[in-house]
């Protein structure tokens, strides 16, 4: 088998991963859902939250660790916040339901919080970050994480996952502003991508648990990852989880399900998801002539000897998708051979 990855264009990746949830016992309308937001994901270069999650999906649907017919529920309503249960969905159905209620009620309230429990892992956070620009809004998304890979600053049992964060802004004449960070220096998802493709680490990913820097995402299991910042890390990723967590009477700490593992038990996800309006606050076109002004002073300040380029959150993931949408999304030969397996098991056409 060659190492060569595997090129695919947007439109047949989305496909072949609608055609694989649909014969997982999903509808052809939620099926085309996911793929959608899937293969976005691959699209924009977060490619340990795309297609990469598909067999890891599907195992739990079969399985039955995930409801592939959910009924959502709006538990708590007020003007400006709702609590949303996503009767054990997949997390990409429960958040794009969550988000489009947050800015709805941001049309009228100018901001909106909703909170989601009995959700599963939705992919990159960006996603539902994103999805209120279209409206005006800025968009900002949280979760708690589905495994715990790090513990407490200075513990040793794994308390916390990497429980990310996403904000996103809309620009005038540039991309928009997207920030999309684990509070762990890496995400978990970066250290299967490594395992899977045969990589190592870089220092600073994952110790062990005698504090010895762990290079090997084969032993992954056999450390932890590091947060960001070292305590201010371990502290966002502790208020994150109560916020998306203990607040929605979802998952955290001890009660967190590790879906890696775990593929029948309920996860109990934990997500939340602010809009809100521009318009409340100013003129979106001042707005965004703002952050153009913003965009601008921060590229062409000085820069340190060896920097070439300083950039803005965001600005590598339209690059990379206006790149993919051109010449296609690489597919490790690995992975490709996963999906291949995959497709034959589901009676499908391969990728």
């Amino acid at each position: 088998m060659s190492d060569a990855p595997h090129i695919v264009s947007h439109a047949d990746l989305q496909d072949f991963i609608k055609r694989g949830f649909a014969a997982s016992g999903l509808s052809d309308h939620d099926a085309g859902k996911v793929a959608q937001l899937m293969s976005q994901a691959d699209l924009i270069g977060q490619d340990g939250h795309g297609v990469f999650r598909m067999s890891q999906y599907i195992k739990r649907l079969q399985a039955g660790g995930m409801n592939p017919s959910p009924v959502f529920k709006t538990l708590e309503d007020r003007a400006a916040t709702a609590l949303v249960d996503g009767d054990n969905g997949l997390g990409h159905l429960v958040m794009q339901h969550a988000t489009e209620l947050a800015m709805k009620k941001a049309e009228t309230t100018g901001v909106a919080w909703v909170g989601v429990r009995n959700s599963n892992h939705a992919g990159p956070a960006s996603l539902y970050a994103m999805m209120p620009l279209k409206k005006d809004m800025i968009g900002l998304y949280v979760a708690v994480a589905s495994a715990n890979h790090m513990p407490p600053w200075g513990g040793t049992e794994q308390l916390l996952g990497t429980n990310p964060i996403a904000v996103a802004l809309p620009s005038g004449k540039n991309p928009p502003i997207v920030l999309d960070m684990a509070t762990t220096v890496a995400a978990y998802g970066k250290v299967k991508t490594a395992k899977q493709r045969g990589e190592t680490m870089p220092e600073g990913w994952m110790i062990d648990k005698l504090g010895q820097a762990l290079t090997d995402p084969q032993k992954s299991s056999e450390g932890f990852l590091l947060p960001i910042g070292g305590p201010k890390g371990y502290g966002l990723a502790l208020i994150f989880g109560i916020l998306a967590g203990t607040l929605n009477g979802a998952a955290f700490g001890r009660n967190v399900v590790d879906f890696n593992a775990d593929a029948t038990t309920k996860t109990n996800t934990g997500q939340f998801i602010i809009a809100l309006d521009i318009k409340a606050f100013a003129d979106p076109e001042v707005f965004r002539a703002g952050i153009d002004q913003l965009w601008d002073e921060m590229k062409s300040s000085p820069r340190l000897p060896g920097v070439e380029e300083i950039r803005i959150p965001g600005e590598r993931m339209d690059a990379i998708r206006a790149e993919r949408a051109a010449s296609g999304i690489p597919i490790a030969a690995a992975l490709k051979a996963e999906l291949d397996t995959l497709a034959a098991a589901l009676d499908i056409r391969p990728l």
